[in-house]
């Protein structure tokens, strides 16, 4: 009995492996997945190569070619101080790429981890775990991530900690859904009749089918993430200055309306990376819908 219940569980969870694997196979049916892939990589690769790329040091000032327009020895021109916009345009995507990405990692972890115990346990844990999103979902995100960075002080580690605490609801409502529709599906009942440890169901067997969803909302909630903290800079709670990063150089440029290269060029690189998940996720999102691959004969 035990060996039949062992099979079925491999048999249930296997399948979905899979699914997931073939799911990141068929990306390549998708062109809104691939230009998405294709603007992510070209930005991973500047962070990865950015010393090498940039012509000058990103804080170097030349006060005697301060506010220079952009021309061959500065393609994207000076800032007030004289310092070269492309090196802080490129320096600046070492710190707001990674900052997206671990805003949302860790998201996705707190408000995953909280979701799948309110829905698996129910009860008590599901109704205060539940309340307390409604009560951060009360506020509009960027009001509460402003006000949470100002209680605690500016600064980019604050302002990273107050997005986190403004995003996690959702995370913790979508996985929870998942987890009442899995946790009543024949294989998580057979485990459970035949006595498999409630947690180890939940993470060996439940969790794992919450990755496509989970992976379609955090590749969306990246641009989301970035755009939430460039607010935050625009408004003098983000990154200190004079550390190169894209949204506190839009905030700087904001003022010099006919400098306008200050302001323009990093404000385009936050449009490409944003519009890059965006698109990364609209191609996993109809990848993943399944009336979607019913239309294409899958």
């Amino acid at each position: 009995m035990a060996f039949g219940v062992a099979e079925l569980g491999t048999y249930q969870v296997s399948p979905k492996r899979s699914g997931f694997i073939a799911l990141v196979r068929e990306l390549r049916r998708s062109k809104a997945a691939i230009i998405g892939l294709a603007i992510i990589a070209f930005w991973i690769g500047v962070v990865i190569f950015g010393p090498f790329l940039a012509p000058y040091p990103p804080n170097e000032q030349r006060l005697e070619e301060r506010l220079s327009p952009p021309s061959w020895r500065h393609p994207f021109g000076t800032d007030e101080l004289g310092r070269d916009v492309l090196s802080r345009v490129i320096y600046g995507a070492r710190l707001s790429l990674p900052t997206g990405f671990v805003v949302v990692g860790l998201t996705a972890a707190l408000g995953s981890t909280l979701g799948a115990f309110a829905g698996f346990s129910g009860g008590l844990v599901d109704e205060i775990i539940m309340r307390l999103c409604d009560a951060v979902l009360a506020f509009p995100s960027l009001v509460l991530a402003m006000a949470i960075t100002a209680a605690i002080g500016p600064g980019l580690l604050n302002a990273l900690l107050a997005i986190v605490l403004v995003l996690w609801p959702e995370y913790a409502r979508l996985i929870r859904g998942q987890i009442l529709t899995i946790r009543e599906m024949e294989y998580v009942l057979a485990a459970r009749a035949v006595g498999v440890p409630e947690r180890r169901i939940l993470w060996r067997h439940v969790v794992p089918n919450t990755y496509p969803v989970l992976l379609v909302k955090a590749s969306l909630d990246v641009g989301n993430a970035i755009l939430i903290a460039a607010a935050l800079s625009f408004v003098g709670l983000g990154a200190v200055p004079p550390t190169p990063e894209w949204e506190s150089m839009v905030a700087a440029g904001r003022l010099k309306f006919f400098e306008w290269w200050i302001g323009t060029f990093p404000g385009l690189a936050i449009f490409s990376v944003v519009m890059g998940f965006n698109f990364l996720g609209d191609g996993l999102r109809d990848l993943t819908d399944a009336r979607l691959r019913g239309m294409r004969g899958g």
